[in-house]
């Protein structure tokens, strides 16, 4: 079973600009409304999905960035864990955000493993059809189109995803982005307690914070980005409605 499609709106739009020399069609601000779709995603939207790879982390390595075959296989490996946000831009429907995700268990996830090696290089091989926890790998919406709400609407979609499959929960590396503005003079502990406390604001973990998610720990040596140090925060949602006895 897939996992059904939703959509929203919101009173701004963007208008795709025919550049064929750009990786990705860039879009000038309209007033009309924009429609976007939050589904699963499909095999058509990979390349253009590791295009936004690029757009979405332009400080990681290319090692760390999905490619297309990496999005082929996650569909092949978990396809109702994948999903994709697709704008309807001048009559088309263009994918400008994602997330992937995979199934774990609770014992591989406190061994805090660097990112490169939970994912299997980005090929999900720690993926466990049985495992009672969603990991996020990652989560991007092309820049143009931030602001309108898509990435709280992916995370959603994997709040719904866990309580369809009787999961736990929800696990995720929050990158720190936001670091880089304080690393001279904050210790990473001391930035993530303040984005905890609400007293500084981080791009990726105060968002992921206002979606449910908790810090439980921080993974050093996570992923190389000299923006964060190379670490991330652990954080992990806990599903409410989770029955143990799967019924």
């Amino acid at each position: 079973m897939i996992f059904p499609l939703c959509v929203f709106s919101r009173k701004r739009c963007f208008m795709l600009m025919n550049r064929r020399d750009e990786p990705y069609r860039k879009p000038v601000i309209t007033t009309r409304a924009v429609s976007v779709h939050i589904g699963n995603t499909d095999p058509k939207h990979a390349r253009r999905l590791a295009a936004l790879q690029q757009l979405a982390f332009p400080t990681l390595p290319d090692h760390d960035l999905l490619r297309a075959e990496h999005f082929l296989r996650h569909i092949q490996l978990f396809p109702e864990g994948q999903f994709a946000a697709l704008a309807r831009v001048q009559g088309k429907w263009a994918a400008v955000g994602c997330t992937s995700t995979f199934r774990t268990t609770w014992a591989t996830i406190q061994q805090h493993l660097p990112a490169a090696e939970i994912t299997g290089g980005g090929w999900f091989s720690r993926h466990d059809p049985n495992g009672e926890w969603l990991y996020g790998t990652d989560l991007c919406v092309q820049p143009d189109f931030q602001g309108l709400g898509i990435g709280s609407r992916l995370y959603e979609a994997r709040r719904e995803l866990v309580r369809w499959l009787n999961l736990r929960g929800e696990v995720a590396a929050g990158l720190i982005p936001g670091y880089e503005q304080y690393r001279n003079y904050l210790s990473v502990e001391s930035y993530i307690e303040k984005i905890v406390a609400g007293e500084l604001r981080d791009p990726t973990l105060s968002m992921q914070i206002r979606n449910g998610f908790k810090v439980k720990g921080i993974l050093y040596n996570h992923r190389s980005d000299p923006r964060t140090n190379n670490c991330a925060a652990l954080v992990v949602r806990e599903n409410p409605y989770y029955n143990r006895a799967g019924v």
